[in-house]
C-alpha cells in the first residue's frame, strides 16, 4: 500500500511556454517527477519583487513527485531556470487513488 503522505504536488511559473516545457520533460525525463502538467494559458501573477510592485503573465507547472525526489527536483529547476528566485512551492497530498499514488511512486523510483 502506497502513503498518500509521500506525494507531492509542486508549484512552478515559468516566463514562457518554450521554458516551461524544456523544465518538464527534463525533470519527467530524469525520473524527478512523475508527471508534469503544462498549463499554457497564461496565469497574471502579481508580486513584489526588489520593492516594486510588479505584475507578469506566466505558465504554471504542476509537478508530481514524492517526498524524497524534491532536493534533487529543486537543484535542477534551478538549474535549468531563467528566473533569479524560481518559484518552488511545495503540497502535501492527504488522500489518492491507491493505484494513481502507486503509479506516481513506481515512475520516480525508477524500479
Amino acid at each position: 500500500m502506497v502513503r498518500a503522505t509521500e506525494a507531492r504536488v509542486v508549484l512552478v511559473t515559468c516566463g514562457s511556454l518554450p521554458e516551461a516545457r524544456k523544465i518538464a520533460k527534463a525533470v519527467v525525463g530524469k525520473r524527478l517527477a512523475a508527471c508534469v502538467n503544462v498549463i499554457s494559458a497564461p496565469v497574471e501573477s502579481v508580486y513584489r519583487w526588489k520593492e516594486k510592485a510588479e505584475s507578469a503573465k506566466e505558465i504554471l507547472l504542476v509537478i508530481k513527485t514524492t517526498a524524497r525526489r524534491l532536493k534533487d527536483l529543486e537543484r535542477e529547476i534551478a538549474r535549468l531556470h531563467s528566473y533569479e528566485v524560481p518559484e518552488f512551492l511545495v503540497l502535501q497530498v492527504d488522500a489518492g487513488s491507491q493505484s494513481y499514488l502507486g503509479w506516481l511512486t513506481l515512475e520516480v523510483s525508477g524500479s
